[in-house]
């Protein structure tokens, strides 16, 4: 039940065509009736139109793939059925941004609305560092917790530098009911981890692969959860991240792909043999990304055999950008990641680093085979997501994000500026998108590099030169940025 069904009861309760007898006093018995039938309507109506069902939220976050590295977003080889069809059925963003170009500020940011860097969490966070998500933040988990949902993480963490911890938060002291997962990365691979926590207890080594493992445990607790109450799922899988292995049959499907013998990485190393680091073409990676879709297709059909998928909005986005063939460091060897003909890659703020594939399912609200290029960014799933659960999104603290939820109907958002920052390997730090310019600063906050993106969207062009005005505006709205972050009070110090 709608609003327009409320006015459309309420008309006919207005409008209906008996006729009292001619005297004042049945007149105005009939005045009576017909207004406690008006109010006795309107209360059944509104509390009908309340006690619509929240759905279920299943937020699937996947690690490092990029831009151009699915079937549905244009990859010539790579076979992604199950994520095709949820493109085919929802609506596909093709101007969706990560926070940030590598995974824990994005992911402080998607789970709290807030840029990462009010968080304190500015870069990948090293193990034993003391660098974690503080309790003072308010996480999405415990938002829609807060409006009834039951909550479950399952998949990687990362925004603590200690799994095992009494002094850092966990998973099940942010929102959640329930976690299984890792942290940074699975060790030594994702094919029996060793790393593997379950709440607050680490478990002994995992026999399988991670993307079966948290699909498995994605679907026993969706079975073992409360039916009575709406559920919130964070499924963050651990591919494509390096180092892979994939059962071989998936590795067989590219074989053609692949040009050195495929040497598994002995149970128990902390790091792989020298030996074994050698360049074998991107047949593995492309396995990589095509078991992990099988296995979120297990979860998809079983959302459809338990008649939960017309209630449950699915979101499938990934962290950042992929790690291409140019290699930085050793554990990324034999990754092969498209950013869609983007320049960049993960650790950078060229839109290879930051636009990644991202994909809404929403059941009678989004028309299937919707696409949207309106800009968009992770902050505002957060603000989208709880007010689609009904949550309330604090407004003890500034947000970052905005309720995306026009663009579900072809609609618009208002023109703003998004900005980035990242303490990384580059030399540019930060970036500021607004309308179709897109301005990179150095970590001295000196405007370094200026592009059109609707002329230019790979960004060959640097205009710093020859849009001053531009550049100008821009780099004072960054500094704004900055000093508003500086100011923040519940930012770290």
């Amino acid at each position: 039940m709608n609003w327009v069904d409320v006015g459309q009861r309420i008309h006919d309760v207005t409008t209906f065509d008996f006729q009292p007898k001619n005297t004042s006093a049945s007149k105005a018995r009939f005045r009576v009736l017909q207004s406690w039938a008006i109010l006795i309507n309107l209360l059944l109506l509104v509390s009908a139109v309340q006690a619509a069902p929240q759905p279920n939220i299943l937020l699937i976050y996947v690690d490092d793939l990029g831009f151009g590295d699915l079937g549905s977003y244009g990859h010539p080889v790579l076979q992604t059925p199950n994520i095709d069809a949820l493109a085919a059925d929802g609506l596909k963003l093709t101007s969706y941004y990560a926070p940030s170009a590598i995974c824990s500020p994005s992911r402080a940011a998607l789970l709290t609305g807030r840029l990462p860097y009010r968080t304190g969490i500015k870069s990948w966070i090293p193990h034993d560092s003391g660098i974690y998500l503080r309790d003072e933040e308010v996480t999405l988990a415990e938002v829609l917790k807060a409006a009834g949902y039951g909550t479950a993480h399952i998949g990687k963490w990362h925004l603590n530098s200690d799994l095992g911890s009494t002094s850092e938060p966990q998973p099940t002291d942010q929102g959640f009911d329930y976690f299984y997962g890792h942290n940074a990365f699975q060790m030594p691979t994702n094919h029996n981890p060793v790393n593997i926590f379950r709440n607050k207890t680490a478990l002994p080594m995992q026999e399988g692969y991670t993307a079966e493992l948290y699909a498995s445990e994605a679907i026993q607790w969706l079975e073992r959860r409360d039916e009575n109450k709406p559920f919130f799922l964070y499924l963050s899988m651990a591919e494509p991240h390096t180092t892979i292995e994939n059962p071989p049959e998936y590795n067989d499907m590219y074989a053609q792909y692949t040009n050195a013998e495929i040497v598994p990485i002995p149970n128990g190393s902390p790091v792989p043999p020298k030996a074994l680091l050698v360049p074998r073409g991107p047949g593995e990676y492309y396995a990589n990304i095509t078991y992990m879709d099988a296995q979120l297709g297990r979860v998809f059909d079983w959302l459809g055999q338990h008649d939960l998928e017309e209630n449950t909005i699915v979101v499938f986005s990934s962290d950042n950008g992929p790690v291409t063939s140019g290699w930085i460091n050793w554990w990324e060897v034999n990754a092969y990641g498209s950013t869609g003909g983007y320049r960049g890659r993960k650790h950078f703020l060229y839109e290879g680093g930051l636009r990644v594939p991202t994909i809404i399912r929403y059941p009678n609200v989004i028309e299937p085979g919707s696409e949207s290029n309106a800009p968009v960014i992770g902050m505002d799933l957060f603000v989208t997501l709880a007010n689609i659960g009904g949550g309330k999104v604090p407004d003890d603290r500034a947000i970052d994000g905005i309720d995306v939820q026009p663009i579900f109907s072809g609609g618009e958002l208002p023109q703003r500026s998004l900005f980035w920052a990242l303490d990384s390997v580059s030399e540019l730090q930060f970036a500021i998108r607004k309308g179709s310019w897109k301005l990179l600063l150095d970590g001295e906050q000196k405007p370094r590099e200026l592009y059109n993106l609707a002329e230019d969207p790979l960004e060959f062009f640097n205009l710093i030169d020859e849009e001053k005005e531009i550049s100008a505006q821009l780099s004072s709205e960054a500094a704004a940025f900055l000093a508003d972050i500086a100011s923040d009070p519940l930012r770290p110090k």
